[in-house]
């Protein structure tokens, strides 16, 4: 019997997640699953793309460990109030959440990372699940239904991953008002415009001005909307 290909497409799987995660939106680990059942070969050009880059071979040469910077709140905390760090604590805070629970629901989601035998695969699949809430904060998408889906919007944009796609549509076909289609189909327009965030150096960003980190990657200004938290999300009743 042939081993299970890592790269094939599970629609079945996806399927029993997405449905997972229309009726838990907070349970994270089905959004992994969700990317991991559909992106096929997605990763493996998302690298390609990487080395393309001159900033992206530095990253794959040196491997950053961007996970041990964003957990040393002790010096994130040392920065002025201003500064990109200082405003990703402030995310987080405001949030509850840790860059560490992110890495675990990743873990939770993915059936096949220990068949990873590519390291700069695996260095770039881990590098865009810890910086996710760095995304969040430059572009000022908050943690809620609405922000999480745009933001989502905006990745697809940059990485085309057809698994992201697949959120990204159950959210517009469920988002019941004019308003949320808007921001979240905002959220993929300036994706387009922005700079390509997976190759960028965040380490060397953090103690800039959230402003300037802003202008320097082309994300714009943020779109202000009332954020839909969980606790007043009530779902449906399958058929």
């Amino acid at each position: 019997m042939a081993g299970h290909d890592p790269h094939s497409i599970r629609i079945n799987d996806a399927l029993r997640a997405l449905r997972a995660l229309v009726a838990d939106p907070d349970d994270t680990a089905q959004v992994f699953r969700i990317i991991d059942a559909l992106s096929g070969h997605n990763a493996e050009r998302t690298v390609k793309r990487v080395r393309r880059s001159a900033t992206g071979r530095t990253l794959l040469t040196d491997k950053p460990a961007i996970l041990e910077k964003l957990l040393d709140r002790t010096t994130l905390e040392k920065l002025p109030e201003n500064t990109f760090g200082r405003a990703y604590l402030r995310f987080l805070d405001s949030e509850g959440i840790t860059a560490e629970g992110l890495r675990q629901a990743s873990i939770d989601g993915r059936r096949d990372a220990a068949k990873d035998t590519d390291p700069d695969l695996t260095f770039v699949r881990d590098r865009m699940r810890d910086t996710h809430d760095l995304w969040h904060t430059v572009t000022g998408y908050k943690g809620d239904i609405i922000g999480e889906a745009s933001l989502l919007a905006f990745s697809f944009a940059q990485t085309w991953n057809p698994g992201v796609g697949a959120i990204v549509l159950t959210a517009l076909i469920r988002g019941n008002e004019p308003s949320v289609r808007k921001l979240i189909a905002g959220g993929f327009a300036r994706g387009v415009r922005s700079a390509w965030l997976p190759s960028v150096k965040w380490e060397e960003l953090l103690h800039l001005p959230l402003e300037t980190v802003r202008a320097r990657l082309g994300v714009g200004a943020p779109v202000p909307y009332v954020p839909f938290r969980t606790a007043a999300f009530k779902p449906r009743q399958a058929a």
